[in-house]
């Protein structure tokens, strides 16, 4: 073959190959571009609602990766010596082998969100796995406790196209958070939760603590469980109440009401 006409074979097939590629780069571009909002820069400017702005005379405070028998009730009986209620994001995998310990939170006051079926990172788009993902947490929720819940946070806070669309078929609101305490890492300590969280504390804020190790370090749940009557102390003094997502904000909360699961099944369940 002359070597002009290999050149044409061979510039022929690379177009032909970036032709193949174009749809996928497309498809994994919008699964991914909506993470950027894990920044929290930019949801805070851009995304107050989803970073958790609320009242500024409030403070929310919430818990990741639950339930554990072995530790979530080591913070339901701090938070009631504190006075204090919280929003429980749990994973449906957990809630489902430990439902025992969801009922006995909602019978303490607090609320219990979704988290997600697992604690996954999704590299790779998979909107009808993200979908069931979040409806079988949300079921399970129900299942134990008797109340659909209202919010949901991603695992690792990524919030992809897919994990959008799962939560507004669930028709739960995304929210994620203002302030972390880093509780999740081999060094964490009582005082470095509560300075990392003091750094961003401000009213109206959503603060992010785990109350298991399940997905972190192994026993770094122990920082956070000692750092919580110094955060509550620092709220008080600050003049702002703490409480769960329920009472953050000041109007009717978005994307609540009757889900189309209660409506294909005909079972209700009050939100709260």
């Amino acid at each position: 073959m002359p070597h002009h006409a290999r050149s044409t074979v061979g510039r022929r097939s690379v177009r032909r190959a970036a032709a193949g590629l174009l749809p996928f780069a497309v498809v994994a571009a919008a699964h991914i571009v909506p993470a950027a909002t894990w920044l929290p820069r930019l949801r805070g400017r851009c995304f107050p609602g989803l970073a958790g702005a609320g009242r500024p005379d409030h403070v929310a405070l919430t818990f990741d990766d639950g339930p554990d028998p072995r530790t979530t009730p080591c913070f339901l009986d701090a938070l009631e010596r504190l006075g204090v209620r919280a929003t429980f994001f749990v994973l449906g995998e957990a809630a489902v082998r430990h439902p025992e310990v969801l009922r006995d939170t909602v019978r303490r006051g607090h609320e219990v969100a979704v988290h997600g079926w697992c604690h996954d990172r999704p590299w790779l788009p998979a909107p009808v796995r993200d979908a069931r993902g979040v409806d079988r947490a949300a079921r399970a929720v129900f299942d134990a406790t008797g109340r659909y819940p209202r919010w949901y946070r991603p695992p690792y806070g990524i919030l992809t196209s897919g994990r959008w669309a799962a939560a507004h078929r669930a028709r739960l609101r995304p929210v994620l958070w203002t302030a972390w305490g880093r509780d999740w890492t081999a060094d964490a300590t009582p005082a470095s939760v509560r300075a990392a969280i003091g750094a961003d504390l401000r009213g109206g804020g959503t603060l992010l603590l785990h109350d298991t190790d399940r997905a972190s370090a192994p026993g770094c749940w122990r920082a956070a469980l000692g750092a919580l009557p110094g955060i509550v102390a620092d709220c008080r003094a600050a003049g702002l109440s703490v409480g769960p997502l329920s009472e953050h904000w000041t109007g009717p909360a978005e994307g609540l009401g009757t889900t189309p699961w209660h409506r294909r099944t005909g079972r209700g369940g009050g939100a709260g």
